[in-house]
């Protein structure tokens, strides 16, 4: 059935749980399990799933799929703020398309993006769609040493304006 539908097979070492309405995209194998894509995530070897919206960077080298996944630090009047982890390496086997479907999913999710600069660095400000809700989240990601206070202000005043112009829910 998986192959009549265009998506992909569960497979056999899976530990994770789909959703109702999750339906596999792509299927890796890689050292420590197997690497699963849906259009909610991306699901790692050990049955965690990180939506599109969490993944910051990913890239595809050499068998290896590097992934920085993001962390919500905490909420700031309607946008949050998020803080990178250290970027994970899954050597991947065999043919996939996997890199292929992360890379689409990843860039799909973002509507805008800008780098603003601030005392002591900036921060990365992202619009970006939610897999399995409706609208848009303001995302925020300082760069390290980003004075807060500044990164408030200028959050607060982008999110009164998105919210002005009707590009972020109330």
């Amino acid at each position: 059935m998986a192959k009549l539908s265009g998506t992909a097979e569960v497979p056999a070492d899976f530990p994770g749980r789909l959703g109702a309405d999750e339906h596999v995209l792509s299927v890796a194998s890689c050292e420590d399990g197997s690497v699963v894509a849906t259009q909610l995530g991306l699901w790692l070897p050990e049955g965690r799933r990180v939506g599109w919206h969490l993944i910051s960077k990913a890239g595809w080298g050499n068998e290896v799929l590097t992934l920085t996944e993001a962390e919500e630090a905490r909420r700031l009047d309607g946008a949050v703020v998020l803080h990178d982890l250290q970027p994970r390496h899954l050597v991947l086997t065999g043919e996939t398309r996997l890199p292929d479907v992360v890379h689409e999913r990843v860039n799909r999710s973002i509507r805008t993006r800008h780098h603003r600069e601030l005392p002591g660095g900036g921060a990365w400000f992202v619009q970006r769609k939610v897999p399995g809700r409706n609208g848009i989240e303001l995302q925020v990601r300082p760069d390290p040493g980003t004075d807060e206070a500044a990164l408030d202000r200028l959050t607060g005043a982008l999110v009164e304006r998105l919210r002005a112009s009707r590009d972020l829910p109330a």
